[in-house]
């Protein structure tokens, strides 16, 4: 990889192994626009307190050096904002604006502020605003398509800086400081030529070189892929350069398009294809695999390729533990046209195909890593071809950390081309799996809400009944968990609609029984018991006689809680059977210690003791010492209630001497019949 790393969107170089920063000219506009910030707002001069954070504009085309110059403006203020700097890109590659919801997400992640995972846009943006009330921060939005983008974002803290930076004005937002910006000074253009062909070539033909800066109209991208393509060409003249731009009979053409055209047509033919193909990048991220799948090529190919483009200017080195690369904003739509021009329309689907079956394939090793101690995952681990390996599960998670923001761009592209449905349900399903076995469901719950809403739109698009009520199923669990439980209700109802369209057993009585948590949830017992009903007459025509044990202890929570205490406790003699059956001791000492509970709640503290001494017996059975401590507290409050002080205290005893201490009831885990109220499907399963 060299050692530059060059961004084209503005003028500035950085080292892939330092951080350090040169920037060239702009002095004027960074005095501009740093007495801006220190400049009365409209507010101030009218004598009202500013409602919300001041509003910078830096505006200007791509390539003119918007970006590089916001970002020098950020470190020469950052010192004003102890609360820190956040970033966020509001466009893709391509110009389409990034979701608000999204950018919201990202930057309450910044900041360390849980998110529940499918909350709204509206909700997202005012929890975003609470959690900058009170800071001074500074807020770097970049590619900005429009004031709204910019206004849903602002806090409401005056202390609080924005730097915005858009292509045009952001007309709606009050008293924005815009800074237009056109191409360069002579001198500074000049000097960035310098910085890639050295002194020599410049101070031999120093008007030849005010004519390539002029040719290139000071805009920092085309001077950096002139200076590139220079560069890499020891024995050619500036002048020689210089004249091919001013020859160029394409008046249309801009100079960055100009330049481009120059150094793609003169690129190895492997190369240019590469960088043809990267325009098919997702959120214009790059790797080795990326572009190895992208042009058919070796890894090592790839990455050759990559570093050779890097040297032009062509993409930028990503300050990343991961060789990473990021194609400019600028170069986007160039790099479209020439992949429009020059490939046909069957290689380029062939292309994403290859791309994401790539990414499916990764995925599976990042996450059969984590399996090692199964004989046959490791089995299966051995047959993936050594390029696909992960050498240690932190590697693979590093990974997944570093190319998930890709990986998911992936998934949207797949799903919205519509032509590679199958890839792309792979690809989600895989990513879902990954992220699991890595992060958890807690902690990955807004990425796999979002991809199962994708799962959800490729099923219904494609009428397939099974995959849609598994999204249906998975999306309701997560609203469940965030406490939409009326959402959570809606959509476990038409699972069971998707599972009796598809046949499918597993998900009609799984969305019985979620619709009857759901309703247990919002306190209708009624319904709750109802359809845990349904869901057990669906285990028992199957024979399913564990889960309809524990279906029975459902029940029979939802009847304890309306206070049915006759049906309550038949049910919980039927669960308690059940597990008998099934030879499942633990849990009939459970399901006993609940008809015990239910018994006292009745009245009837005399057989609550019996069966409470019937369930201790089973518990030591089992094996299952905090079990039997916390029955045997059970029965020393029974016996309490009953007036028999002297054996209650024994009892605490040989609970004490069970555990060390006493347990506290909360820590006898879950009762049987509420430790599933909301059945969670595994990441198997989408």
């Amino acid at each position: 990889m060299t050692d530059q790393a060059v961004d084209t969107d503005g003028v500035r170089l950085s080292s892939q192994r330092a951080v350090k920063i040169d920037f060239l000219g702009r002095a004027r506009e960074l005095k501009e626009l740093r007495a801006d910030i220190e400049r009365a707002g409209l507010d101030t001069l009218s004598g009202r307190k500013a409602p919300r954070a001041r509003v910078l504009l830096i505006a200007g085309r791509p390539g003119s050096g918007r970006t590089a110059l916001a970002e020098e403006l950020v470190r020469q203020v950052a010192g004003r904002y102890p609360d820190g700097v956040l970033r966020a890109r509001l466009g893709e590659p391509d110009g389409t604006p990034v979701p608000l919801e999204r950018t919201a997400r990202d930057l309450l992640a910044a900041l360390d502020v849980h998110a529940p995972a499918g909350a709204s846009e509206d909700d997202l943006c005012e929890a975003l605003r609470t959690a900058l009330a009170g800071r001074r921060t500074l807020l770097l939005l970049d590619d900005a398509a429009g004031a709204e983008q910019v206004d849903a974002l602002l806090p409401d803290a005056p202390e609080c800086l924005v730097v915005a930076v858009s292509g045009g004005p952001l007309t709606g937002i009050p008293d924005v400081r815009p800074c237009t910006l056109g191409g360069l000074d002579t001198k500074s253009a000049v000097e960035l030529l310098t910085r890639y062909t050295g002194s020599v070539r410049i101070t031999v033909d120093p008007r030849s070189a005010e004519d390539l800066a002029e040719a290139c109209q000071g805009q920092p991208a085309a001077l950096t892929l002139a200076g590139g393509w220079l560069a890499s060409r020891p024995q050619a003249a500036v002048s020689d350069l210089a004249k091919r731009m001013h020859t160029d009979t394409d008046d249309g053409a801009t100079p960055l398009a100009r330049v481009f055209r120059l150094v793609h047509d003169q690129l190895p033919g492997q190369a240019a294809r590469i960088l043809r193909l990267l325009s098919l990048a997702p959120a214009g991220l790059v790797d080795p695999h990326t572009a190895s799948a992208l042009a058919g090529c070796s890894v090592a190919a790839a990455r050759a390729a990559l570093d050779d483009l890097t040297a032009f200017g062509l993409l930028r080195a990503v300050d990343s533990p991961l060789p990473e690369y990021d194609v400019p904003g600028c170069l986007h739509p160039l790099l479209r046209a020439r992949a429009g021009a020059q490939e046909r329309p069957a290689e380029l689907q062939l292309a994403r195909a290859r791309m994401l079956e790539r990414n499916v394939r990764l995925l599976q090793s990042c996450r059969a890593i984590t399996e090692t101690d199964s004989p046959q995952a490791r089995e299966k681990l051995q047959e993936v071809p050594p390029a696909l390996r992960f050498p240690t599960p932190r590697a693979a998670a590093e990974w997944l950390r570093v190319r998930r923001p890709a990986l998911l761009a992936a998934a949207r592209l797949a799903v919205a081309d519509g032509e590679l449905d199958t890839l792309a349900r792979r690809l989600m399903s895989q990513l879902v799996r990954a992220l699991v076995a890595h992060f958890g469901t807690q902690a990955a719950a807004p990425d796999l809400y979002g991809l199962h809403g994708m799962v959800l739109d490729v099923a219904e698009r494609r009428g397939l009944h099974r995959e849609r009520a598994a999204a249906l199923l998975n999306l309701a669990d997560l609203d469940a968990r965030t406490g939409r439980t009326r959402a959570a209700l809606a959509r476990y109802r038409a699972a069971l609609d998707a599972g009796r369209e598809a046949n499918d057993p597993y998900a009609t009585g799984r969305a019985m029984e979620s619709v009857g948590g759901a309703y247990q949830e919002l306190g209708d017992h009624d319904r709750a018991a109802d359809w845990f009903g349904r869901a057990l007459a669906e285990r028992l025509a199957r024979g399913e006689r564990t889960e309809a044990a524990r279906l029975y202890g459902r029940i029979g929570t939802a009847h304890t809680y309306a206070g049915r205490y006759g049906e309550a406790l038949r049910n919980w003699r039927a669960a308690a059977a059940g597990y008998r059956k099934e030879g499942d001791v633990a849990a009939q000492a459970r399901a006993l210690s609940e008809l015990a509970r239910v018994q006292e709640y009745a009245g009837r503290p005399e057989e609550s003791l019996r069966t409470c001494q019937e369930a201790v017996e089973w518990a030591r059975r089992a094996e299952d010492l905090r079990l039997q401590a916390a029955l045997q507290l059970r029965v020393a409050d029974t016996l309490d209630r009953l007036g028999d002080h002297a054996a209650a205290q024994l009892h605490r005893a040989a609970a004490g001497r069970m555990l060390g201490e006493r347990p506290s009831e909360d820590e006898t885990g879950p009762e049987p019949g509420t430790e599933a109220c909301e059945i969670r499907s595994p990441s198997d399963e989408d």
